[in-house]
């Protein structure tokens, strides 16, 4: 069983910067694909960014070159680094994890068993 806790969401101007962080809670955490999903009102949730356990990471495609997916294994924490933050980035951001995936960790064609709560994101022009 993994426990994801979100934290960094907040409201900043376009242009700005913002620190998501991700909290897990279980002894598998080291072992699995962890990710950034996003859900817009009105819209589908999205796959941001993934990371596996060697720290590989995966983007989607409209925000590479701005947000950085990293983790610490060693404090169980996985971070989103988002610059240059755009008003479409506004949604409510979850961080995931797929425990038991076989390797399997790409943003767009997301897969995950474990969801957290959620913290907004709020962009404004």
């Amino acid at each position: 069983q993994v426990q994801l806790v979100e934290s960094g969401g907040g409201s900043v101007q376009a242009g700005g910067s913002l620190r998501l962080s991700c909290v897990a809670s279980g002894s598998t955490y080291s072992t699995g694909c962890m990710l950034w999903l996003r859900q817009a009102p009105g819209k589908e949730r999205e796959g941001v960014a993934s990371i596996s356990t060697d720290g590989g990471p995966n983007y989607a495609d409209s925000v590479k070159g701005r947000f950085t997916i990293s983790r610490d294994n060693a404090r169980n924490t996985l971070y989103l680094q988002m610059n240059g933050l755009k008003p479409e980035d506004t949604a409510k951001y979850y961080c995931a994890a797929l425990i038991g995936g076989g390797g399997y960790c790409y943003a767009r064609s997301y897969r995950y068993n474990y969801l957290g709560q959620g913290t907004q994101v709020t962009v404004s022009s």
